[in-house]
């Protein structure tokens, strides 16, 4: 590519060199993520993997796609483009678990105002840690320098995962019955929704550099900036590690709409999840944000995962084998609520 270089592009404000650069900078980080079905390199048009069947004999695809949304505002403010990657796979993979899914590979796309090759690095430093944490390839992405379209110091992020489940292990909500047990994996803090109003609350917009990094004892001791940032956590391994060993019923990844939204797209018709609130472990975040924004309660559990980041039915036969199973696995899991007859699908006490 030592002959591609366009003035005139260049003029209009866009530099591919930089583009050429970004990807030799970022092409140690994606080695790390190449896994046995991975094949070729980056910069070919396409990602290519070969799907190895072993064990499985109805293969099923399943794919994911998800941004970072107006949390990259606080990476803007703090300058700190390394984590937000593992955000962006975590909202990917996270989902494709939920039906009991392997994550097998994972493409990026970065949209940027100006193509600083050390930033556009650091980014993709973040998405291929996401992908080793969750075993997945980065086989692949795309960078697009838009100016004009995006401020120069400014970039959207957004990402695409796809996994494999033989057709028999899928996860079947309607095995579900009364008395099966709900259990929490606890969440790393705000993940990845919600930062809107986030940001409104705490008048990001016009908040100083100085007082984003100030520590704050409500946080025990950590500045708002650091714990907004905070990564999503991705629970692929301690989950996959699960279904080997236990029946999992139902999964639920506790995104945008908190526990009110996306517990019940886990519960089938005539049951009802029942959670008392007192035993939410609530993050130290959670209860600063609806104490400044004078949030209500309903309004909190219907927007934030308030510490859960992703719950799991179980059999109650089957609880304390499923406890023992993620927390050898680095979760702290505990018993969130049980599965009760019932036409509201959940109810928090």
């Amino acid at each position: 590519m030592e002959n591609s270089m366009s003035k005139a592009y260049a003029e209009a404000g866009v530099d591919i060199t930089a583009g050429y650069k970004a990807v030799e900078l970022m092409k140690a980080h994606v080695a790390k993520t190449m896994t046995a079905g991975a094949m070729g390199a980056i910069g070919g048009f396409g990602g290519l993997f070969e799907l190895d069947m072993t064990g499985i004999t109805k293969p099923v695809l399943v794919s994911g796609t998800d941004g970072v949304g107006t949390k990259l505002k606080i990476a803007f403010l703090m300058d700190k483009h390394d984590t937000v990657g593992i955000d962006c796979v975590a909202m990917c993979v996270n989902d494709i678990i939920c039906c009991g899914a392997k994550p097998l590979l994972f493409l990026d796309y970065i949209a940027c105002g100006k193509n600083v090759p050390e930033r556009i690095a650091d980014i993709v430093k973040g998405v291929a840690e996401g992908c080793c944490q969750s075993d997945a390839a980065l086989v692949g992405g795309e960078t697009a320098e838009m100016p004009g379209f995006y401020p120069e110091d400014e970039y959207d992020l957004a990402g695409f995962s796809v996994g494999v489940v033989d057709k028999d292990k899928i996860l079947d909500n309607t095995k579900m019955k009364a008395g099966d047990v709900i259990i929490a994996l606890p969440s790393s803090g705000v993940h990845s929704n919600g930062f809107s109003l986030v940001r409104k609350v705490f008048d990001i917009e016009n908040i100083s550099e100085a007082e984003l990094k100030a520590p704050v004892s409500a946080l025990g001791g950590k500045s708002l900036g650091e714990t907004l940032l905070t990564p999503t956590k991705i629970y692929v391994k301690p989950m996959l590690k699960l279904f080997d060993e236990v029946e999992v019923k139902a999964v639920s990844h506790i995104t945008g709409g908190g526990f009110y939204e996306n517990i019940p797209r886990s519960i089938p018709d005539g049951f009802c999840a029942k959670i008392k609130k007192s035993d939410v472990k609530v993050l130290p975040i959670f209860k600063l944000l609806q104490e400044k924004g004078g949030i209500s309660e309903h309004d909190m559990f219907n927007t934030y995962n308030m510490g859960v980041g992703m719950i799991a039915v179980v059999s109650k036969e089957d609880a304390d084998k499923a406890l023992s199973v993620l927390k050898a696995n680095g979760e702290d899991a505990y018993i969130l609520g049980v599965i009760e007859n019932g036409d509201t699908k959940i109810e928090l006490i």
